[in-house]
């Protein structure tokens, strides 16, 4: 079982899963990265170009995801670097810090509390979003062009790409395609037929939409939204 709720950190969600026992699940790509907490352990994930499948593991699993490139100065690491991987805290920070923040969260009693939390006092030691950041998601995800978007922000493509990789973990093609996969499956969940779903989507097509759809997470829509 899943649920969510909107954070006291601004963009970010706090979340809970359950696995069900009924074998591996997907966690698609959204252009976030998270803080998890599974078993008494704090790890991170970093940004997926397609869906991740998970083993399956039992037990609780909690996560606080931030908003799309805020998470690599919370957390001091290029999301790069996490592209597609699962990676232990400890391993990323001082072994010190990392017993701390996970003894934190482990204390709080609910993990969801704990990770809430620890993310909220990561924000208080660093400096607000970069505003250019979050001009790149908001131009992305309206459905702009990658070249109209880098004009609009007055930053060249070259520029738009090292500040895409280390903020998103790839570049910002990547992330516009990622985007447009959410807004097509928030429009397809709400009961937009999938043809309508890809144009106002800003696919070319339904079949344009069940390729794309396909290649990012491997399956179809069909099967995706019956799950």
């Amino acid at each position: 079982m899943y649920a969510e709720r909107t954070s006291r950190l601004p963009g970010a969600v706090v979340w809970t899963s359950t696995p069900a026992g009924d074998g591996p699940g997907r966690v698609l790509p959204d252009g976030c990265m998270d803080l998890l907490w599974h078993e008494g352990r704090l790890l991170v994930a970093g940004p997926d170009t397609r869906a991740y499948v998970t083993d399956g593991s039992p037990g609780r699993w909690a996560g606080v995801r931030f908003y799309p490139g805020t998470a690599p100065a919370l957390l001091g690491v290029p999301a790069h670097a996490l592209r597609d991987r699962r990676v232990d805290l400890a391993d990323l920070w001082p072994a010190a810090e990392a017993r701390r923040l996970t003894a934190r969260v482990n204390a709080a009693g609910d993990p969801v509390r704990g990770l809430e939390e620890a993310a909220l006092s990561l924000a208080a030691g660093t400096e607000p979003p970069d505003p250019l950041l979050l001009g790149i998601v908001a131009a992305l995800d309206a459905g702009r062009p990658v070249a109209a978007t880098a004009d609009t922000l007055g930053i060249g493509a070259r520029r738009l790409h090292r500040r895409s990789l280390a903020a998103f973990g790839y570049g910002p093609k990547t992330l516009a395609r990622v985007l447009r996969l959410q807004r097509a499956l928030a429009l397809a969940r709400a009961g937009t037929p999938l043809a309508e779903t890809a144009a106002r989507a800003g696919y070319a097509d339904q079949a344009h939409l069940a390729r794309d759809v396909r290649g990012l997470t491997g399956t179809s829509p069909t099967a995706l939204l019956g799950r």
